[in-house]
């Protein structure tokens, strides 16, 4: 695979067609197969995996690629855009910077060449809880010290992939709120090798929902890990996520800028096929309108995401650009579902035409793995200076 500290054009175009030619052994009936059992993609994560794409990020001097954030949102877009899904492997590539950027040498030294080779699977990040939600602060699940190592107890819910990764990237208390001076202070980050803690202290409990997306709660009962299990200082951990969760909003609104090619391709290819009324139902205004409004909608999001992993190559501040890009990317395949469905009138609903299971899957977008409401707050607060809503 090609690598570059530099993205250029020919280097995304490079990435698009090795994509696309990957996705082509994946066509529709494999991901209804798999939702109908509501399966792992197993064949399809191999295959990213064995062609690399999964360790874009990885450093080459670990063994990876050495790709920017702009290449990566690329191998994500370019997934979605052919019709498969990256959810099932996606986070490999926003928990890899709490570990490169925060990791200690002998961390990176151990995990990332074997995440880099596809012999270890970094997919789950356990942050959420059930009563905090996206209340990041007020999580419960705690990591006390002791002679050995450090012991958790929790829980931890939509927990994504769990069952389907042998490292998970966990969030736990290391000081009670009420000792610490600043509010985002006693938060620790731990690299726990799950393997041998399922069934010996760790419980996984998958979470049945309207998609196919291995999502889980997790439960930690006396878990005991290694001291050297910490990930940077103690304590800070809250800083650490926050620069994975920015990675993590510019590569979902990446995948919600390739759904939304999908939706508007797959709707126009419809609509020139289609005839009613003696010609092509893309001829009509009712038809073409929605469509080419999501399409406008759908090139000005994409713009936001360019934009966001940009700065974040750069190290520049981007945390209101990465929300802002998750925000317009979500509402722009969203708004290109709907259109596409309408588009197929009955069709949309029928298994086969794969616009049902792609509106599920994009659907979820608006609610993760932030919300929009959240998001506006956000922005509310951080871009134009007014009062904070939450976290009083």
């Amino acid at each position: 695979m090609a690598s570059s500290t530099v993205t250029d054009d020919s280097l995304l175009d490079e990435i698009r067609l090795a994509i696309k030619k990957i996705c082509a052994d994946f066509p529709g009936t494999y991901w209804q197969e798999l939702d109908r059992n509501r399966a792992y993609p197993t064949d399809f994560v191999n295959a990213l995996t064995a062609s690399g794409w999964l360790a874009a990020l990885i450093p080459e001097e670990y063994g990876g690629s050495g790709l920017t954030m702009e290449a990566a949102t690329v191998i994500l877009e370019e997934i979605h855009a052919n019709g498969c899904n990256a959810a099932a492997c996606h986070a490999q590539m926003y928990t890899m910077g709490t570990v490169m950027r925060h990791g200690s040498d002998a961390q990176k030294q151990k995990y990332l060449p074997e995440i880099a080779a596809g012999r270890l699977r970094l997919q789950a990040f356990g942050v959420t809880e059930p009563s905090s939600g996206t209340d990041t602060l007020a999580l419960k699940t705690t990591a006390k010290k002791t002679d050995q190592g450090w012991r958790i107890n929790g829980q931890k819910i939509w927990t994504s992939r769990a069952e389907y990764s042998d490292l998970m990237l966990l969030l736990a208390r290391t000081t009670p709120r009420d000792q610490v001076q600043k509010r985002t202070d006693g938060l620790s980050v731990f690299l726990l090798e799950m393997k041998d803690l399922i069934g010996n202290g760790i419980t996984i409990r998958p979470i049945r929902t309207m998609i196919n997306h291995a999502t889980t709660e997790v439960f930690f009962d006396d878990v005991e890990i290694p001291h050297e299990a910490l990930v940077g200082e103690q304590g800070q951990g809250f800083s650490y996520i926050l620069s994975g969760m920015n990675a993590e909003r510019i590569l979902i609104a990446a995948e919600c800028i390739g759904d939304a090619k999908w939706f508007l391709d797959t709707a126009t290819k419809y609509a020139n096929d289609r005839s009613i009324f003696g010609g092509p139902i893309g001829q009509n205004q009712g038809i073409q309108f929605p469509l080419a409004k999501a399409y406008a909608h759908m090139m000005a999001a994409e713009l936001m995401v360019q934009k966001a992993a940009r700065l974040y190559d750069n190290k520049s501040a981007h945390g209101i650009e990465a929300n802002t890009a998750k925000m317009l990317a979500a509402d722009a395949s969203w708004e290109a579902g709907e259109a596409c469905l309408q588009t197929h009138g009955g069709f949309g609903f029928a298994e086969e035409y794969d616009v049902e299971r792609k509106f599920r899957e994009t659907r979820l977008y608006q609610v993760a793995p932030i919300s929009t409401n959240l998001i506006l707050s956000f922005l509310a607060e951080k871009g134009l200076g007014l009062p904070r809503s939450y976290g009083k």
